[in-house]
Parts: C-alpha cells; sequence; structure tokens
C-alpha cells in the first residue's frame, strides 16, 4: 500500500512540475491577444457579439446536417438489400425517400434553396 501511495505521489509531483514549467515556459503575450481568441464562422470576436448576421447561415447548416443524415440512414438499406425481404426494403425505402423528397419541395417552395435574394 505504501508503494502505491509513493508511486502515485511521484506521477502527481512529476505531473504538477510539467504543468508548472509548460505556463512558465510558454510564449504568450498580451500583444498576441487576438491570435490566442478563438475564431468561429468568420465572426470578429473582438467586436460586439450582438452584431445582425444572415439567418441563412444557419439554415443551410441545417439542411445540410439533414441531407448528411439522410446519406448516413440510406448507406446501410444499400447494403441490407440482399438479406432482406424484397418487398419490405422497397416499400422502406420509397416511403423514407418520398418523406425527404417532401421535404425538399417543401423547402424549395419556400425559398431556403434560394442563395441570392
Amino acid at each position: 500500500m505504501l508503494n502505491l501511495f509513493l508511486i502515485a505521489l511521484i506521477v502527481m509531483t512529476i505531473a504538477v512540475i510539467v504543468m508548472i514549467l509548460a505556463s512558465l515556459l510558454s510564449k504568450k503575450a498580451l500583444i498576441d491577444r487576438e491570435k490566442s481568441s478563438p475564431f468561429e464562422c468568420g465572426f470578429d470576436p473582438m467586436n460586439s457579439s450582438r452584431l445582425p448576421f444572415s439567418i441563412r447561415f444557419f439554415l443551410i447548416a441545417i439542411i445540410f446536417l439533414i441531407f448528411d443524415v439522410e446519406i448516413a440512414l440510406i448507406l446501410p438499406m444499400i447494403l441490407i438489400f440482399k438479406f432482406s425481404n424484397i418487398m419490405m426494403w422497397t416499400t422502406t425505402s420509397l416511403i423514407f425517400i418520398t418523406i425527404l423528397l417532401i421535404g425538399l419541395y417543401h423547402e424549395w417552395n419556400q425559398g431556403a434553396l434560394n442563395w441570392s435574394s
């Protein structure tokens, strides 16, 4: 038990020493404040965070996520084609693709796919 405690103490001491040395030797400067700030989607983090931005960015991101998940769901359908009942597979595939096409048609009618407006 004493050996385990001694090993844990040595490991903790080495870890603390390495963290202290890393923080002392790092080349952080107050001049490079912009370089060390996070960069997110082209927004300048040094200015006001309440600036208006286009909602189209988020709409396009959501559309991308929907169709990305669609691909993730369609690929296994292709792989199980050999092992499943052909009528059940066809019905499920057609229902799934029909729902996606109806969603795409709705987005098109709402103008979500118009890039220039």
